[in-house]
């Protein structure tokens, strides 16, 4: 009797393996953030100020994250939860969207939930998970709107991708201006099917038609609000950029490079990068041999669907990820710039993991022995473990990158205490000199109070947008910054200060260390020293 050994449940059943990852992802996500593991970061306290003045557009960002933060503060309450939990849904939401785009758009179901194993496992969509940053709701508008495009090559007569195409652009747009991108990652799907003769006629009307309707919907407020403010967003991105910097930088320095591409692999794990990379040069092959006639290349030759799902992958992928990796030898990059290509380079990454399993088969019994795959996602489960489970890990404080995120409720108690020793606790006032830390002070400050930030030299900020403390003349003032050293402006502004240096706590744990700075007798002087720079 010849006994048929079965398949492994993923290879049975990836729909409903791929379902019980979104769950459990969701729920630990949901739970990691409820039990209060960490507190907010500073840029997500800053995006809930926004809420309390609630406008079309901000000075560095769309108004999309404070638009979903407000609905579920509505909730949940003005607390860690309420800010984040559309990180959660956002997360769960991409998830559904890869595996769909991918299992059962592309018909490849198998890859799909490798996709979404791969995603779950790289710090990048971890962290987007539970922090509620503007790559949240854009990373759910841009895996949309790419699965949009491949199924409008495939279905060219059904409106319902153009339409859906149309809305992810807008609110992908609201959320963050790198949204923009799209259009020319679409442009540049087109050319590649039409170099491959695979382009539906009258495909590339109705695509630009519903990128333009949602770039017009999308980007409107954001010009409005603009008009009406002096170009202070645009400038802040073109000086992010490095074209409109008052200071002048070479055009090439190398310098900067080492440090984005050591945050490149970080964001996507080493392992994972690598598998990326290959899957993406593979993938580029497509653009090198146009399709002639019924004549196909070798490796593609009775697939017609992985001919376009390589030319939307690469397409998504290299041009925005490499035009990053240049534009680092001229200026600053922020590690999460490039963090769209890796919505498409996760695909590509499970691809080349998908092939490498396969390969390992076909060798033989005793390369399938090695089962090198489950090293490399047993490795991306541990990070999964370690990075929520990073309260319980046994290391110093000086080793835990999380600890600078840690502190913010043991400083709110501190920051009570000092409030109600002052003469009038009711008559005290919070700011610091720098975005995020007043950010942060709005929030854990008690009674979650309208903070200030000094202008001693910096770049601009949405809070010099919005009124200043001259009429609290006479007040007490409360300063918390994360440096040594105090400004000699801080001491002029006041009658009177007492600095102390405050080592914050989190679940018994080191937090971080702040220094506060107790202030008598506000003058009505508030510093204002800008010189353009945004």
């Amino acid at each position: 009797m010849i006994l048929l050994q079965k398949s492994p449940i993923w290879e049975r059943q990836p729909a409903l393996c791929a379902a019980a990852i979104i769950a459990l992802t969701t729920i630990v996500r949901f739970w990691f953030i409820a039990s209060g593991q960490l507190d907010l970061v500073q840029d997500e306290a800053q995006y809930w100020d926004w809420t309390r003045r609630l406008q079309l557009s901000y000075y560095s960002k769309g108004p999309l994250i404070a638009w979903l933060i407000s609905l579920w503060t509505a909730v949940f309450g003005d607390t860690e939860l309420g800010v984040r939990f559309a990180a959660v849904i956002n997360s769960c939401l991409a998830q559904i969207i890869l595996y769909t785009g991918v299992g059962h758009l592309m018909r490849r179901p198998l890859l799909g939930l490798w996709t979404l194993v791969v995603a779950n496992t790289t710090p990048l969509f971890i962290a987007s998970g539970i922090l509620m940053t503007t790559d949240s709701p854009l990373l759910v508008c841009w895996a949309g709107a790419m699965m949009c495009l491949y199924w409008m090559s495939v279905s060219p007569r059904n409106y319902l991708p153009y339409v859906l195409l149309g809305t992810a652009m807008a609110l992908g747009i609201l959320a963050k201006y790198m949204m923009l991108a799209m259009p020319g990652i679409a442009i540049l799907y087109a050319l590649g099917l039409r170099r491959q003769r695979m382009l539906p006629e009258g495909m590339v009307t109705r695509m630009l038609i519903a990128l333009g309707a949602g770039t017009v919907i999308g980007f409107l407020p954001i010009l409005i609000w603009n008009m009406q403010n002096d170009f202070v967003g645009f400038r802040h991105v073109a000086g992010l950029a490095g074209v409109a910097s008052p200071d002048p930088k070479p055009l090439i320095r190398f310098d900067r490079f080492p440090e984005y591409i050591g945050a490149q692999i970080g964001l996507v794990s080493p392992w994972w990068f690598v598998f990326m990379l290959a899957g993406a040069w593979r993938a580029l092959r497509v653009w090198r041999i146009p399709r002639s006639g019924r004549d196909m290349y070798s490796g593609l030759r009775n697939d017609m669907n992985e001919v376009r799902q390589s030319l939307l992958f690469s397409a998504a992928f290299w041009p925005l990820w490499g035009f990053f990796i240049i534009w680092s030898f001229h200026t600053r990059i922020y590690p999460n710039w490039s963090a769209m290509s890796y919505v498409a380079g996760m695909i590509l990454c499970a691809s080349a993991l998908e092939r490498s399993g396969q390969a390992v088969r076909e060798a033989g019994k005793r390369l399938s022995r090695l089962r090198m795959r489950r090293i490399w996602v047993g490795l991306g489960m541990l990070l999964f473990v370690l990075l929520y489970g990073q309260n319980w890990l046994p290391l110093p404080s000086k080793y835990n990158p999380a600890v600078r995120l840690k502190g913010w409720t043991d400083l709110s108690h501190k920051l009570e205490e000092l409030q109600n020793s002052l003469p009038d606790p009711q008559k005290v006032f919070y700011f610091s000199k720098s975005y995020d830390i007043t950010a942060a002070l709005a929030f854990y400050a008690p009674g979650q109070p309208v903070t200030y930030c000094a202008d001693f030299g910096r770049r601009m900020s949405q809070y010099d947008l919005w009124p200043t403390p001259e009429d609290k003349k006479g007040w007490d003032a409360i300063y918390v910054q994360k440096d040594n050293g105090i400004k000699p402006q801080l001491k002029e502004m006041f009658a009177s200060y007492e600095v102390i240096r405050y080592k914050t706590t989190h679940r018994d744990a080191p937090g971080r260390e702040f220094t506060i700075v107790v202030l008598r007798d506000f003058n009505g002087k508030w510093p204002r020293e800008q010189q353009e720079r945004y």
